[in-house]
């Protein structure tokens, strides 16, 4: 039951997709309730981005199998879309009427500023565990400039980093320099 409320406060909490989701996320689970260390959820996110389906429920759900295996990771699930189904159901119900009213276009345009400010600092958290060093960095640069100027998909680009990460422990390994 614990995991399928916080999962539900997580989406309940959570507008604008998967980047908006991490610090809420982060306060609920790690610093909240212990589950999980920062770095576990940066990698449930990133597993999460490479499957299909909603980023925030595969990541929950894999909050929910480090607690409680199978059953954890389906009231994780759970959790997790009932709040979208509920909000879902009710704007269906009365979006049409009111879509073209000014104050429901400027409400939309407010919420859109707040979730860039919200995906901003998600990226500020994951800059700051995830660029740790002069590698790491290069390897952010590769990336970022592969994705804007040619159209790999972001599949290509984690698979690729995860082979680098290896390849690059490997051989700092065999030169004795320890692991990244």
């Amino acid at each position: 039951m614990q995991i399928y409320l916080a999962a539900l406060r997580v989406g309940a909490l959570t507008f604008g997709g998967g980047y908006a989701m991490l610090p809420i996320l982060q306060k609920e689970v790690v610093e909240g309730k212990g589950w999980n260390t920062e770095e576990e959820i940066l990698d449930y996110y990133a597993l999460a981005q490479c499957l299909p389906g909603i980023i925030m429920v595969n990541t929950l759900s894999f909050v929910g199998q480090t607690r409680r295996g199978r059953s954890g990771a389906v009231a994780a699930a759970l959790g997790a879309i009932t709040p979208s189904l509920i909000i879902i159901t009710l704007i269906a119900a009365v979006l049409t009427a009111f879509a073209d009213v000014p104050a429901v276009q400027h409400a939309f345009a407010g919420i859109r500023v707040c979730v860039c400010v919200l995906i901003f600092n998600s990226i500020l958290k994951l800059w700051k565990s995830s660029v740790i060093d002069r590698v790491c960095l290069i390897l952010f640069l590769v990336i970022a400039l592969g994705s804007l100027f040619f159209d790999i998909t972001p599949i290509a680009f984690v698979v690729g980093a995860a082979l680098f990460g290896v390849l690059y422990t490997v051989i700092r390994s065999r030169k004795g320099g320890g692991a990244v």
